[in-house]
């Protein structure tokens, strides 16, 4: 199967150093029009490189780099270590923003430790100085006060691209988000991002209503479409139908359904995660978006499907996931 890449350009955000728009797409979805889904079955065959055979990059050559805000998570499998560990794979430099520190792993977070506002402006600042990512990526920011430091952080570095993952709750079920930051994340990041990332529980708050099947969560995908004037993945991975997960991309003129085999048996943490570094790594790496979002969805299933054993936990497979 060939797929046909669009790409399209975006306005009314922020201006990048190269001249680029980060922030809402320019096309918005017509209000009451019906746009009809068009189905994407993964793994593709796109004709891209597999990260395996990504050619030697000598010591003197210029690798471009990308940035995850994110959380630590001590047990390695969500948070910013996924996302650095998934930068790794794709072959692009990964950087951080340590937004707290965890003391988690799959079945719990024990305590949670958020950084001091001023020290996360400084981790920008000095990734602005000597660095200067071109794609960036959000996780866990944990608090209002974090988010609106990101919020400046972004203006500081002005990427190319934004992709904003949400992240309110984790697997364990433990709130990663408190006190006002849903609405400092509407406020003050959503409007800079060139895509946000939420999975149904997120996308049920950004909507404040229930999405409890497929057909609800692809007509809510539009509506957070109308509501926020920007990209939306839906991801749709606690919404498994027939032996089918569907995620579900609206970038307000198209639909597009990402379908893939549920993989049963599995019981793997940090997938929403990976997924969007997956996503930012393939931006960063010169991917246009639809491009990336269908690398990244071969990419997380992969990781899924070949999940492993570690300690008492199962773990992605970052390894051996691939963008084919």
């Amino acid at each position: 199967m060939q797929a046909v890449i669009k790409t399209k350009q975006h306005a009314k955000g922020t201006k990048d150093r190269m001249g680029n728009i980060i922030g809402r797409s320019n096309q918005k979805s017509r209000r009451g029009q019906e746009i009809h889904c068009i189905r994407i079955q993964v793994p593709l065959v796109l004709g891209w490189p597999r990260a395996t055979v990504m050619k030697h990059r000598s010591s003197h050559s210029s690798v471009t780099s990308a940035l995850t805000v994110a959380g630590s998570d001590s047990g390695g499998g969500a948070g910013l270590q996924a996302d650095l560990k998934t930068f790794a794979r794709i072959k692009i430099h990964g950087t951080s923003v340590v937004t707290c520190i965890t003391a988690q792993n799959p079945s719990g977070v024990l305590a949670v430790q958020p950084v001091a506002v001023q020290l996360v402006e400084q981790q920008f600042q000095a990734l602005n100085e000597g660095f200067r990512p071109s794609a960036v990526k959000s996780g866990m920011l944990y608090s209002d006060a974090i988010v609106r430091a990101v919020s400046r952080g972004l203006r500081l570095l002005q990427p190319h691209y934004y992709i904003a993952d949400p992240v309110m709750v984790a697997t364990s079920g433990a709130h990663l988000l408190r006190g006002r930051g849903v609405q400092a994340i509407q406020k003050h990041l959503i409007p800079l991002a060139n895509l946000v990332t939420p999975n149904v529980a997120e996308a049920e708050v950004l909507l404040n209503e229930p999405i409890l099947r497929p057909a609800q969560a692809k007509e809510a995908v539009k509506k957070l479409v109308d509501r926020y004037e920007v990209a939306f993945l839906l991801k749709g991975g606690h919404l498994p139908s027939q032996g089918t997960v569907t995620d579900y991309f609206h970038d307000g003129t198209q639909l597009l359904c990402l379908d893939a085999d549920y993989i049963r048996g599995r019981n793997t943490h940090g997938t929403g995660c990976t997924y969007a570094a997956a996503i930012t790594g393939f931006l960063a790496a010169g991917s246009q978006l639809e491009e990336a979002i269908f690398k990244a969805k071969s990419f997380i299933t992969d990781a899924i499907r070949g999940s492993y054993r570690t300690g008492h936990y199962e773990a992605l497979n970052i390894w051996e996931a691939s963008g084919k």
